[in-house]
């Protein structure tokens, strides 16, 4: 199966654009600016594996998508690693023709010039290219999970707050008798006097209501205590 998205990633250079829009003779001149070596930096077997992540193997792949060889070479970037002195594009030249080109993209980009296919490659980690684009999505999860971030504490304060709101409404006012009752948190603070009847003759409502309303504090509907604040609606 072939894995082209994965292969997406090879631009040369500074040095090697430099090279290249000055018009001198390609690659044969770019090899020296990226200061390439004769040694290889990464076995054939490690090449074979990133081949077959990249293309599934299949050194002369051509699908028309832009990329082409085992590697996945875009045409731009097999042009300046001086790829053309072996054949116009990567799927035309040999395993050991892309994997000479390969060696100098990896001198100069380093591994994030296969994102995902490139992670167990000798030598250079780094190179002269942007961050990999494992990093950029890094970043964007991180900037993703932020508003989440943001949302939850949001919540927190908004459960903290609603707590503490409860607990305000647990408050106590004391009985004649000295016994303690749930004070409330409704609009309506009761007075020396007043009854549930009263209360609701006053606001043009019923008593009834007024005493389901406060349930949770009214226990009795003939016992409603100074202090007390009651829900009216």
């Amino acid at each position: 199966m072939l894995l082209s998205s994965k292969g997406k990633h090879r631009r040369p250079s500074k040095a090697v654009r430099v090279a290249t829009l000055a018009g001198v003779a390609g690659a044969a001149v770019a090899v020296p600016l990226m200061g390439a070596t004769s040694a290889s930096a990464a076995s054939t077997s490690e090449w074979d594996q990133v081949a077959q992540c990249e293309s599934g193997g299949n050194w002369s792949i051509n699908t028309g998508n832009g990329f082409s060889g085992g590697l996945q070479f875009s045409p731009s970037t097999w042009a300046a690693y001086g790829g053309t002195q072996y054949a116009s594009s990567a799927a035309g030249a040999s395993k050991a023709q892309q994997i000479s080109v390969a060696e100098k993209v990896l001198a100069s980009q380093g591994k994030g010039a296969w994102p995902s296919c490139g992670v167990n490659l000798s030598g250079a980690s780094t190179g002269n290219s942007a961050p990999a684009p494992q990093q950029d999505t890094q970043q964007s999860q991180q900037q993703q999970s932020q508003p989440q971030q943001q949302e939850q504490k949001s919540t927190e304060q908004h459960t903290d707050s609603s707590v503490a709101s409860r607990s305000q409404s647990r408050d106590t006012v004391t009985t004649p008798t000295g016994q303690k009752v749930e004070k409330g948190d409704g609009e309506y603070k009761v007075k020396t006097g007043d009854t549930l009847s009263k209360i609701a003759d006053a606001h043009g409502t019923s008593w009834q209501k007024v005493f389901k309303l406060n349930k949770d504090i009214v226990k009795d509907a003939d016992l409603i205590f100074p202090g007390q604040q009651l829900h009216l609606k």
